[in-house]
């Protein structure tokens, strides 16, 4: 256990800087679902604009790689592509 005023507060930081990871990792996946399992053109793109916005912030903000967001937007893109026009 930290004995130290500086090491408490690291730990209080941390739990809160951790939560707010978890938070963001678990609605971008859960985006990313919601738009790989719509097979509406229409309600696919909608989705697809949130998870995008999602995946730039987390990307932007160091949550998440740079990388890892443009290989997750690609693989969404390929998705929406696929899909036919209702």
């Amino acid at each position: 256990m930290a004995n130290h005023k500086s090491a408490k507060k690291r730990i209080r930081t941390n739990n809160r800087k951790r939560i707010e990871n978890k938070m963001t990792q678990s609605k971008v996946k859960t985006q990313i679902k919601r738009t790989l399992a719509s097979t509406d053109k229409e309600e696919a793109e909608k989705s697809y604009r949130e998870a995008v916005s999602l995946l730039d912030k987390s990307a932007a903000k160091g949550r998440i790689h740079p990388n890892n967001a443009s290989r997750k937007k690609a693989a969404l893109s390929k998705h929406l592509n696929n899909l036919k026009a209702v």
